[in-house]
């Protein structure tokens, strides 16, 4: 488990941390709120640990869980000290990893899990006994906004009314969709995304990638450890990705729509929600910097030696809104992946749409 300070980025919230503890003011419940992969469980970790003081952190980790392949049984029975070994060995080898991540480590991949009754019961269960050591105990809760209003209702008086040294601490990437009995309950506390020098070091640092291969997954990480590594780990699937990509913008600018549409249907064959997610993310990426060579910002663009020639053309061909339009664009197609409308509709839109928009 790493130390507070050693975490790279985000230096006023570890500051704004190390302040509670030094200034006795530590809440009885925390909410830390950041995109996926951006660090809040490292932090979370680092916190606990300093604030036991070198004693042996007594923590209960809660996730969503679901049936699966390698913890099976009635969902409604489930609890997540189940899943513990399979949690402890992902945590220990990436605490920045996925939600997708974390589902195939589990072995429910395709499968939402949820934080349900049985697993309320169990944290009720456990906060009370007595503590192992005396210093604090801590429930860490990945993604509370997969926790049920039953669930939530049982919790609600140990979140309100801890005893002295309980503290929860939860972390969401969806903020808004926290049940707001409980998120009104915490304070809340932004993990920002990492620049992208940040990342770079971090994968350098912490994982021991290369220089070459950090500043390549930083550059379309948009400020997350946890979607660098994710790249990492999948380099052909990275560079299919970006093959991709540029196929679908020389045809937009070549102005051939059928072919466009093509490439949208390739994007819509990706044969995960995931992979076609992580193909807007990083499409979004590349456009900005477009965007930014539009601008005269080359320097700060992130664009690497070997690319330089095809991000100018790209950026000469196209018209100075279109970056604009289609960040929208491609972020609507985002939400809608999340909303589970067909992707083949989401993307044949998409790529319709940016079509539409290039000479703006």
């Amino acid at each position: 488990m790493m130390e507070l300070e050693d975490i790279i980025g985000n230096d006023d919230l570890k500051r704004a941390l190390s302040g509670m503890i030094s200034g006795n003011r530590v809440p009885h419940a925390i909410m830390f709120y950041e995109n996926e992969g951006c660090g809040a469980l490292a932090i979370a970790m680092a916190f606990v640990k300093k604030l036991n003081e070198g004693r042996h952190p007594d923590v209960h980790y809660t996730f969503p869980i679901t049936s699966g392949t390698k913890v099976k049984g009635e969902v409604k029975n489930l609890v997540c000290d189940m899943y513990r070994p399979l949690w402890t060995e992902l945590v220990e080898k990436n605490p920045y990893f996925l939600e997708s991540e974390l589902s195939e480590a589990l072995g429910f991949e395709k499968k939402k899990g949820i934080i349900g009754v049985a697993e309320g019961k169990a944290i009720i269960q456990k906060l009370s006994l007595t503590s192992l050591s005396d210093g604090y105990r801590a429930v860490i809760m990945w993604l509370p906004e997969r926790m049920n209003a039953e669930t939530a209702n049982k919790l609600l008086k140990a979140i309100e009314e801890p005893s002295p040294k309980d503290i929860f601490i939860l972390i969401t990437h969806s903020p808004s969709s926290v049940l707001q009995t409980i998120s009104s309950r915490c304070q809340a506390l932004r993990v920002l995304p990492l620049s992208k020098e940040e990342v770079s070091r971090t994968l350098q640092v912490q994982f021991g990638y290369s220089e070459e291969d950090a500043q390549f997954a930083a550059s379309f990480s948009s400020g997350s450890v946890g979607e660098a590594l994710y790249s990492l780990s999948r380099k052909e699937e990275t560079s299919a990705t970006r093959d991709l990509f540029f196929t679908l913008m020389e045809d937009i600018v070549a102005r051939d729509y059928l072919a466009t549409l093509e490439a949208g249907d390739a994007i819509a064959a990706l044969d995960s929600r995931e992979k076609q997610k992580a193909f807007c993310n990083f499409a979004a990426e590349c456009i900005r910097k477009i965007f930014m060579l539009q601008q005269g910002m080359e320097e700060i663009s992130g664009i690497l030696p070997q690319e330089r020639d095809l991000y100018v053309e790209m950026a000469g061909k196209c018209g100075r809104s279109f970056c604009r339009s289609s960040l929208d664009i491609i972020g609507k197609a985002a939400l809608r992946l999340e909303r589970n409308v067909n992707q083949k509709i989401i993307f044949c839109n998409m790529v319709s749409k940016m079509f539409g928009s290039v000479r703006q």
